[in-house]
């Protein structure tokens, strides 16, 4: 069954989810490749995006006055190219060649002739500074556009995050939101073991950012939370979504091992079972 855009109801939000979720599963599988955990945590975040909130034109995908959407966290491309297959930023068929030779569609996520991805990423703490950039420039355009990035949480390890998170607050860039992917495992263990991010509210906001937090899987949170946007205005915008890495598949959730392991054999049977075949 085909989904209608704009996407109007929570049904059809998890059935967009739930798309994700089985085309990255199958992908990642094909491929052999990893990060299936954290394409896993972020689906509902990418379904409403792409369902509803993005003002973007599957046939202009170069429209000026689109918004922007950058996947800071590139290693969970797998979601994302399935978000825009589904939206007909290009064809499904595509999805079959992830991260296989010759392939549009590398393993970290590319811009390069893949329709609807605004930047290149994959090496941590790239995303928001990209997206100070394209903000200040619609500032200085008096473009109406906005532009929105999805951070991982462990991520937020790297410098270069807080760097952009003081710069945008400078230039009161209150066309720009940060979604914060907070499952809290990362790839080499459990957040509070390896960087304790908390009291991570609070650190937002001494950065002078607006903030408020969702559950990252009930999508009329993330849609309430989304369609506020700016939350605050002169400040820009922090969504701390409390995710479930591997949310979906009983084995996988919270593990950080399925950071980097590929499903394959009975372990891929196992999951594509738990996750479903699309209505």
């Amino acid at each position: 069954m085909e989904l209608a855009f704009p996407i109007t109801t929570s049904r059809e939000f998890k059935d967009y989810a739930h798309r994700i979720r089985y085309h990255a599963l199958n992908m990642i599988h094909r491929s052999k490749g990893s990060h299936v955990a954290s394409a896993f945590s972020s689906a509902e975040l990418l379904a409403v995006l792409y369902g509803k909130i993005l003002r973007i034109d599957p046939a202009r995908p170069d429209w000026p006055r689109r918004d922007r959407f950058i996947l800071s966290k590139g290693h969970a491309c797998a979601g994302l190219y399935v978000a825009l297959a589904e939206r007909g930023f290009f064809p499904r068929q595509w999805l079959d060649t992830y991260a296989l030779n010759g392939s549009h569609l590398a393993g970290h996520v590319t811009h390069f002739n893949v329709p609807g991805v605004e930047a290149s990423t994959g090496s941590l703490g790239h995303g928001l500074p990209i997206a100070c950039g394209m903000s200040l420039a619609g500032k200085y355009d008096s473009s109406e556009y906005r532009v929105f990035v999805l951070l991982g949480d462990g991520e937020c390890d790297e410098g270069s995050v807080w760097e952009a998170a003081a710069f945008a607050a400078q230039h009161a860039l209150d066309n720009l939101v940060v979604i914060v992917d907070y499952n809290r495992v990362q790839s080499a263990g459990n957040v509070p073991d390896v960087c304790e991010l908390e009291p991570f509210v609070a650190k937002w906001e001494s950065f002078r950012w607006q903030v408020t937090e969702v559950d990252g899987h009930r999508v009329e949170e993330i849609e309430s939370a989304l369609s506020r946007v700016p939350l605050a205005s002169g400040r820009p915008s922090c969504i701390l979504a409390h995710t479930v890495k591997g949310k979906g598949v009983s084995f996988m959730e919270h593990q950080a091992v399925w950071h980097n392991r590929s499903p394959q054999g009975a372990e891929f049977e196992a999951a594509l079972e738990q996750i479903g075949a699309p209505r």
